[in-house]
């Protein structure tokens, strides 16, 4: 952690700075704390941390200050402070997309989600900062400014939910939403220390999106956590009542005979990459903690697709959306529409789809299709597939930006990806579990992936692991982000 003296959690906050959200809400149930109290407390950390990670687009302390008072305290997260991401509009609170252009815009609702999320009891205090529409793997916008990693403050935290795990990681908030196109989650998360788990396509309740936009069958909500059990309980309270199996209860995974799991591991990421030493060393790590579980782990070749018609289709059908809701805009704004508010990386990736024929994107949307078949057949003999999560470490920021070479950017976008958008694309279940950290003290996590519908199995499974090597305690040894400041 870069010559930093770690520093022990009473030293840093208050008392509750270090415990999970669960055991926030439990506290909350017992009567021990009021909601008032955590979020007070919340947001006495958010003052003092945020100046130096930037991890927040927006905040309303007010309106959950308000929501503390009123709520009941009965709820799973009942009384826990969090935040959304500034890509899900939530009632109240600002929702600019990342975008200069949206900047002040308030959401007048939300969705199923969100209304998932407040009958469990969570409190939102404002909106955690993302790249611009979810775009890049980076967090360092021209509207809020560079997102910091609190592991390191000269390196980015990723994208697009880098705001989410910076804010956890820091201690700002126990969970924070996030949401995953590509590895959107899982990515940040490896690169900040967290726990971070997709869903399976279709688990949860509507987040608002339109069903027709072309790659939101990629897109899934769920959260960034500390702990295990936080990310189960968020899925808990936001997966579809219709579901044909519904997570079995937590003390059921934890409880019963584990199952023996055949898991593949490779090494190559879908363009056939090979990993940073670093992630390499987490690969290994991973392997023998699975077969120390009792485990059977083998060397496999991993997905196979055809990553250059799954490139172009991902690129383009994401440009076209976004010219779509580019020329919604300019619709709405007319004369005052302004196009040098967005990022020169949107505004070209947009341009790029211009045009785009019914019968071209009838193919792309196909070539998603063909992926997920292709994807699927890895899984035949494997219960879980294990891989690197990123291919490398958090990256220095200033690398990469919306300023930066459109080719550059894409090619970034795909080297970060290119072992957690098979997951996306296939709709599976997967996670970023945090293993391993390097020589400098960053962490670095392993990525494991299931069959659609099998969620309980990575949760299962994530729980042999948290406790054979927990994690909390390195969060807990976290320095003051002023301590660990480059010079």
């Amino acid at each position: 952690m870069n010559d930093a003296a770690a520093i022990t959690p009473g030293q840093i906050s208050d008392e509750f700075a270090m415990l999970d959200a669960t055991a926030q809400a439990d506290l909350v149930r017992r009567g021990e704390v009021t909601p008032l109290e955590l979020v007070d407390a919340a947001i006495a950390r958010i003052e003092r941390i945020n100046p130096d990670i930037n991890a927040l687009a927006s905040v309303d302390f007010d309106l959950a200050r308000k929501r503390a008072a009123e709520i009941e305290t009965n709820g799973p997260f009942a009384g826990v402070p969090t935040l959304i991401k500034d890509l899900m509009p939530y009632p109240g609170h600002a929702a600019a997309f990342g975008t200069r252009m949206f900047a002040g815009q308030k959401a007048p609702a939300g969705s199923p989600y969100t209304e998932a999320l407040d009958a469990a009891g969570l409190i939102v205090l404002g909106k955690s900062a993302t790249s611009e529409f979810g775009l890049l793997g980076t967090t360092e916008t021209l509207a809020n400014g560079a997102t910091r990693n609190p592991w390191d403050v000269s390196r980015s935290p990723g994208g697009s939910s880098g705001g989410a795990v910076a804010a956890v990681a820091s201690g700002m908030v126990p969970v924070a939403h996030a949401s995953d196109g590509g590895g959107s989650i899982r990515g940040p998360s490896s690169f900040t220390g967290l726990f971070g788990f997709k869903p399976s396509r279709g688990r949860t309740v509507s987040n608002g999106m339109p069903a027709e936009m072309p790659t939101a069958r990629l897109i899934a909500d769920h959260c960034v956590s500390r702990s295990v059990r936080d990310s189960y309980h968020w899925l808990s309270v936001t997966e579809r009542a219709d579901q044909v199996t519904m997570l079995p209860p937590l003390e059921t995974l934890r409880k019963s005979p584990q199952q023996r799991l055949r898991i593949g591991a490779y090494r190559l990421d879908c363009f056939g990459s090979q990993p940073s030493s670093d992630a390499q060393s987490a690969l290994e790590k991973g392997i023998r903690l699975c077969r120390l579980l009792g485990h059977d782990v083998i060397e496999v070749q991993g997905p196979t697709i055809d990553t250059r018609a799954t490139s172009e289709a991902f690129f383009t059908l994401t440009g076209y959306s976004i010219g779509q809701l580019l020329n919604q805009v300019r619709q709405m704004l007319g004369s005052s529409f302004n196009p040098d508010l967005f990022e020169p990386y949107t505004l070209d990736l947009a341009r790029r789809a211009e045009g785009t024929p019914p019968e071209t994107l009838a193919r792309l949307v196909e070539a998603l299709h063909l992926a997920e078949r292709d994807a699927n057949t890895s899984l035949v003999d494997i219960d879980i597939l294990l891989s690197p999560t990123v291919p490398m470490p958090a990256f220095p920021l200033g690398t990469h930006g919306p300023e930066q070479p459109p080719a550059e950017a894409d090619a970034f976008i795909a080297r970060l990806a290119g072992y957690t958008v098979v997951a996306s694309l296939a709709g599976w279940p997967a996670m970023s579990v945090p293993l391993h950290r390097t020589a400098s003290g960053l962490p670095i996590g392993c990525h494991f992936a299931a069959a659609r519908e099998r969620d309980d199995l990575l949760f299962s499974l994530a729980l042999q692991l948290e406790e054979a090597a927990p994690w909390m305690s390195d969060l807990a040894t976290l320095p003051e982000v002023t301590a660990c400041r480059k010079s």
